[in-house]
């Protein structure tokens, strides 16, 4: 019965850093999607969601810290519990970059663009494809998957390179652009962020299935 609940708690566990990958995935997604329309209302519903993703994240170090007070987990099932103990760590960091892209949103929303959005939703759909491949990675203990996914962060900082230096040639050209440039400046460094969050990730993976701790990327 003692082992039964035990095994509970630890589906449990998956259960919830899946349900957190997909919030934060939903965050992202919405937060850029809030900046390119320039809707301040998706970006409060991606302001509240950051409590939800919150709350998940102390839920999770809750119930690990839970397991290993009293059930002194041994190897594969130890290593499951502090790989989802780190990964919770980066996700909730992550909420919290797609909730500071959605304040930029509601700061932005009231002016004129000072250019049309391409490599910013760019960059943010890398980032929920890798997320969501990561969460696959994960569930199916796939580290060859989880390798190509910290791969796939290249893109995003080649994008961002791109879009920094676009932004500076607009802060040269028109002074009056530069308040504008600097936010989303700040919006690409936030995705470029995110990007560096999921390759820790796939780290964490790769150690949950092999034990070994490595740097990739």
């Amino acid at each position: 019965m003692v082992r039964e609940l035990y095994h509970k708690d630890l589906h449990k566990l998956k259960e919830e850093i899946v349900s957190m990958g997909s919030l934060v995935g939903t965050a992202i997604g919405d937060s850029v999607l809030s900046l390119k329309n320039r809707d301040a209302g998706l970006a409060q519903k991606v302001i509240e969601m950051d409590h939800d993703i919150d709350a998940l994240d102390y839920s999770i170090e809750d119930n690990c810290m839970r397991l290993l007070a009293l059930q002194q987990p041994m190897a594969r099932d130890l290593r499951l519990i502090i790989s989802v103990l780190k990964m919770s760590i980066d996700l909730e960091r992550m909420g919290d970059l797609a909730l500071e892209i959605a304040v930029i949103t509601k700061i932005t929303a009231g002016s004129p663009p000072i250019k049309p959005l391409v490599d910013i939703p760019r960059m943010s759909d890398i980032c929920q494809d890798m997320l969501k491949n990561l969460m696959n990675a994960f569930e199916n203990k796939d580290i060859e998957l989880a390798k190509a996914v910290a791969k796939r962060d290249d893109e995003i900082d080649m994008l961002f390179d791109q879009v920094r230096r676009e932004l500076i040639s607009y802060m040269i050209e028109d002074p009056k652009k530069i308040t504008g440039a600097q936010h989303l400046t700040f919006v690409a460094r936030y995705l470029e962020r995110i990007g560096d969050h999921i390759t820790n990730l796939s780290e964490n993976v790769v150690f949950m299935v092999t034990g070994e701790r490595v740097e990739l990327n």
